[in-house]
């Protein structure tokens, strides 16, 4: 076999098995690659296209809407394009394409679409633009319901009071301002705050985050579309005029690609949108706060922002310190989520162990604030008599992380509160715990780790109120 034929082999095996849609069209526009990927994208047999116009198969589709038949006129690519077009059965499809020219025989070229539905993803993404300007209105008309204030905010940590006091600041003006802190730290938390004690508060607060559409369809829902600027485009007004005489908080603005970074930048410096397919420009007098859970430095050097952006953006800084700068707060956090999940869970916690109170102090908080709060709820749903969180109270992987021997050391340590017994009784309960922990609360073998034997163990167990699911 020549390599040629080799190379097609491989080429029609990755084309048949790959799990994105593939069309190829000569340079009549008809298609002779089709891949099953397509076919269950588009609802068709191939079959049905192969050889056949692709205005034939498309009746919504012209030479002007399509972007294969572009392509085949300009012969220039287009990438990304965000596409809602129906097929010869009526349903609708919605697509991000991007589609090049290939030559196909010498002088003669076709095109290739590589093709993506996200025909869900619009569908959510309409939905949530419905949701956030009902919202919006319901906010309104709510005069009560304010979201979160700077009082929301719980700490007393120097660092943390210092951006509290930036943030306050903020609200009092009518800047830009970028927010940044590490996922879990409250990004939205200040974002609201500050919109809420400003002299917008009465006007609409929307959020919209960057990294959960394709940079097509935010591009719409930040800016609107008008009817018949692309295949089933209806006029919808975007969150840029929903939110007008408010605030727009765009989250992890680190994440929208640099195209419609450049048309946010002339939104913030022209106070005006327009609409996509639109001809006129829209005034709007909206606030934007933005976050990004990376630092400045990266955002920067990796030119991950263009930095026209940054600095229309970053005129007001508030940066978040993460739960590991200050630690000091970890006791008034967890009392608060304590008496927040009791409400929620009808539960009666009243405190959280001394050893889990020392596990957490020595604990490092990847995911912050929100990592915190979700062990405390997550621990309270496994409280069913008692009234204190304790190590057995915690999963098994979050124990292994928390409360593992090799990552504690234990304080043999006499105080006011603690004698000697206590302070060994303290210890013995932990070598149990992470014993069980490394046997899959295997009884019998982690009494044989531990070198007792076991009813020694059961009678401990027993003892210390260690509940646990344990094997034989």
């Amino acid at each position: 076999m020549t390599m040629n034929l080799i190379y097609k082999s491989i080429i029609e095996t990755i084309i048949k098995n790959i799990d994105i849609g593939i069309n190829v069209v000569d340079d009549s526009g008809r298609t002779i690659i089709y891949n099953q990927a397509m076919a269950d994208l588009e609802g068709l047999d191939s079959n049905e296209v192969m050889g056949k116009s692709i205005l034939e198969i498309f009746p919504s589709l012209t030479p002007e809407t399509s972007t294969m038949l572009t392509v085949l006129k300009t012969r220039k690519p287009i990438y990304d394009r965000y596409q809602t077009y129906l097929n010869n059965r009526g349903k609708q499809i919605t697509t991000i394409n991007s589609t090049i020219p290939i030559m196909i025989a010498p002088s003669k070229y076709g095109a290739l679409e590589i093709a993506k539905d996200i025909t869900q993803v619009k569908e959510l993404s309409e939905r949530v633009v419905y949701l956030q300007q009902e919202l919006a209105n319901a906010d309104l008309d709510d005069k009560n319901l304010k979201g979160y204030t700077f009082k929301n905010l719980i700490g007393a940590d120097e660092r943390f009071l210092d951006t509290i006091e930036i943030a306050q600041k903020a609200a009092k003006s009518s800047s830009t301002v970028l927010v940044f802190g590490e996922t879990g730290t409250g990004k939205e938390l200040f974002a609201q705050s500050i919109h809420n004690e400003s002299i917008r508060k009465n006007k609409p607060f929307i959020a919209q985050n960057c990294a959960a559409l394709p940079e097509s369809l935010l591009e719409g829902i930040l800016f609107g579309t008008v009817k018949g600027s692309f295949t089933g485009a209806i006029n919808r007004p975007g969150l840029f005029e929903q939110a007008n005489g408010g605030t727009l908080l765009l989250d992890e603005i680190n994440s929208m690609g640099l195209q419609l970074q450049a048309k946010l930048l002339r939104v913030l410096q022209e106070s005006c949108v327009r609409r996509i397919g639109g001809l006129s420009d829209v005034p709007v007098d909206v606030r934007i706060i933005a976050t990004t859970n990376e630092a400045q430095s990266v955002i920067l050097n990796k030119g991950i922002l263009r930095k026209d952006l940054y600095y229309r953006l970053n005129v007001i800084s508030v940066n978040i310190p993460a739960l590991r700068e200050r630690k000091s707060d970890i006791p008034l956090l967890i009392d608060h989520f304590i008496k927040k999940y009791n409400s929620i869970l009808s539960k009666d916690v009243w405190y959280i162990s001394n050893e889990v109170k020392e596990a957490f102090l020595h604990y490092d908080w990847p995911g912050n604030v929100r990592e915190l709060e979700n062990l405390i709820e997550s621990a309270i749903n496994m409280i069913n008599k008692g009234h204190v969180i304790k190590p057995e109270h915690f999963s098994q992987d979050v124990y292994g992380i928390l409360f593992s021997a090799h990552k504690q050391k234990y304080k043999l340590e006499l105080s006011e509160n603690k004698n000697l017994d206590q302070v060994l009784e303290e210890v013995e309960r932990s070598l149990i715990l992470d014993a069980l922990y490394k046997c899959g609360n295997n009884i019998s073998k982690a009494s044989e780790n531990l070198g007792i034997k076991r009813q020694t163990l059961q009678h401990k167990l027993k003892k210390y109120g260690m509940n646990m699911k344990i094997g034989d």
